[in-house]
């Protein structure tokens, strides 16, 4: 029963006009009248702003293109300078290959052989390129790839790679190859 006997003490008009105080905030320019040369002013202000969007807005989409440009000729040219420093190393190799069919010292083409070898290496190396170290270590899921499990010799050799098939590589510290290893089971 409370409930009715609040609805019937509750008037039915109410001759509240909320937008009559004038000095309530936002409410003082709504009585005042605007002249012309107020409109021409705030529609030429507009007119900047949107001209200053549209300006921004196609900076925005040059921007876009000319990283997209960049990123790709980055990405096609991104090996070039460990192409031009083997290039070097595929000279010895032609020259190793013309003094193999000149020359029958097998001594003479071991040497020769062993010179590319290390210079393919050392070109690598100073690009960045590090062997990752797998014999004798725990076996990592991380670095490796377990291509067989085989009885361990010892106990202390299990769970450690016995043998590498393929071996991995960093480059500049992240890990580029797996290595194919022999885990001891």
């Amino acid at each position: 029963m409370q409930e009715n006997e609040i609805v019937e003490n509750v008037p039915e008009t109410t001759d509240i006009n909320f937008t009559t105080d004038e000095n309530a905030a936002g409410t003082t320019h709504l009585n005042e009248p605007v002249s012309e040369s107020e409109i021409d002013k705030l529609q030429a202000e507009i007119t900047e702003q949107k001209d200053k969007f549209l300006r921004l807005m196609a900076e925005f989409e040059n921007y876009k293109r000319r990283t997209a440009k960049e990123r790709m000729e980055l990405i096609q040219t991104a090996g070039k300078d460990v192409i031009v420093s083997l290039l070097d190393v595929l000279d010895d190799v032609d020259r190793a290959e013309k003094q193999l069919q000149t020359s029958d010292d097998i001594t003479v083409q071991k040497e020769g052989i062993q010179l590319v070898f290390n210079k393919i290496r050392t070109t690598l190396y100073s690009k960045g390129v590090k062997v990752l170290e797998s014999i004798n270590t725990d076996f990592d899921v991380e670095k490796h790839e377990a291509i067989t499990e085989i009885p361990a010799p010892t106990t202390k050799q299990k769970g450690k790679v016995l043998d590498e098939v393929q071996r991995g590589y960093y480059l500049n510290d992240k890990l580029i190859r797996f290595a194919k290893v022999v885990v001891g089971n």
